[in-house]
């Protein structure tokens, strides 16, 4: 018995002390393609299709018509659609924030880039609104003092390019100075406060806009700009914006 204990004693040993040592020589691998070739399965698919359907019908709902097709390569300093989808955000976020705070947007400012596609002459959808701001950037309204709205104004006079604005004039002269600047057609004081209506991408330094901050207090609306033009294009029949003088520069 004892020499039964000593053997298995001595292989249990002789196996622990053994090193199984594996060496990984090769990897192979297949690439499958996803195409029209690979069967659906079709409880899957009948599961989806009500779904696929009613979002497609939502989205496909025309809201609105377009009389021209607007492009954000229209205007030197402001577009159509520019000052459209600006004039949009005042129109839909005001009333909310006045409701809010007792306050009223002073200016709104939205970015050149931030543009993903044109309004084509026809009918407006939901789905239009999804192609010109695809993102889920939502309105905030930022208090600035006088001051910090010289800097947003040098900012866009600096970079010469069409981002949407409304309720500001701003007029540069030849060489791209700032010639003449006002809110709702009055001179711009340091010390007061203005409300400058925004999104939260560029509240956060996108675009290299910087000087939202330091601030004096920031909302958010909790309000999609996605969402916004379409509340907007549900409450017109024609949308035919145009280029105006809210944002020029003087010629010889």
């Amino acid at each position: 018995m004892k020499l039964r204990h000593l053997l298995l004693w001595s292989a249990l040993g002789f196996i622990l002390s053994c090193k199984n040592e594996v060496h990984l020589n090769k990897i192979e691998g297949q690439r499958i393609s996803i195409s029209d070739s690979i069967e659906s399965k079709t409880d899957i698919e009948a599961f989806i299709k009500p779904f696929r359907e009613r979002v497609t019908k939502d989205l496909d709902n025309v809201l609105a018509y377009a009389s021209d097709t607007y492009s954000k390569t229209d205007g030197e300093l402001n577009t159509a659609i520019g000052n459209f989808m600006a004039d949009a955000v005042y129109l839909e976020s005001n009333p909310i924030f006045k409701k809010r705070t007792g306050n009223s947007i002073d200016m709104v400012l939205l970015n050149h880039g931030g543009i993903r596609a044109i309004i084509s002459k026809g009918n407006i959808s939901a789905r239009t609104a999804y192609e010109i701001m695809p993102f889920d950037n939502e309105v905030v309204i930022i208090a600035m003092k006088g001051i910090k709205v010289k800097e947003l104004i040098r900012f866009l006079a600096e970079r010469k390019r069409a981002h949407p604005i409304s309720k500001l004039k701003l007029t540069l002269d030849q060489d791209y100075n700032i010639s003449e600047a006002s809110i709702n057609g009055k001179s711009i004081d340091d010390s007061k406060t203005y409300y400058v209506a925004t999104s939260d991408f560029l509240y956060e330094g996108g675009d290299r806009m910087t000087f939202f901050k330091p601030n004096e207090g920031v909302e958010n609306l909790d309000y999609k700009l996605r969402n916004l033009f379409i509340d907007h294009f549900k409450k017109i029949d024609t949308l035919s914006p145009t280029i105006d003088n809210r944002f020029t520069r003087l010629k010889k």
